[in-house]
């Protein structure tokens, strides 16, 4: 499998009005323009956080540790629908209530996005897509702060965590 390049997203300003569209490649091709991305960091009862690993075939952040649910925001998706679309494709779970966390702007080495950040609290069971990860599990926060700096989380997650999440 692979990310399709050709893919349309929305260029938006840091405020999420959307100003025009731009390929996933060039997106991701060290451009930096602004794209819109959601994030759903996905808690159980016991305080665990529940991680996805990123495949070795993603553009971005391969072999990595990275939120439980995270996508683009596709031209002509609101922020809503991204949401329901990417938690339906990564976890194939349809029926949740986020808790928004709000926005911010995340700086890469190759890409530029505003993160809509969402938490929900799930006890029930979890079946990672094998089309779009390479599996997931729940994490406690002595062993996410263990693997921080260590290369096993991406950047994104990390900073994500420690200033919005945990």
């Amino acid at each position: 499998m692979k990310d399709n390049p050709n893919e349309q997203l929305p260029v938006v300003d840091e405020n999420g009005n959307i100003l025009g569209a731009i390929s996933r490649g060039h997106a991701h091709d060290g451009s930096r323009i602004l794209h819109p991305v959601v994030h759903l960091h996905v808690f159980n009862s016991r305080g665990e956080l529940y991680l996805q690993h990123r495949p070795k075939w993603k553009d971005i952040q391969p072999d990595k540790w990275d939120t439980a649910v995270g996508g683009h925001v596709d031209l002509g998706e609101n922020v809503e629908q991204a949401l329901k679309r990417e938690v339906r494709e990564e976890l194939g779970i349809t029926d949740f209530t986020p808790q928004s966390l709000g926005h911010y702007v995340f700086e890469g080495k190759r890409e530029r996005e505003l993160v809509y950040v969402f938490r929900w609290t799930y006890d029930g069971d979890i079946r990672p897509s094998k089309d779009e990860l390479s599996g997931g599990r729940f994490w406690t926060p002595e062993e996410i702060s263990s693997a921080i700096g260590k290369g096993i989380l991406t950047p994104n997650f990390e900073q994500e965590y420690q200033e919005r999440v945990k």
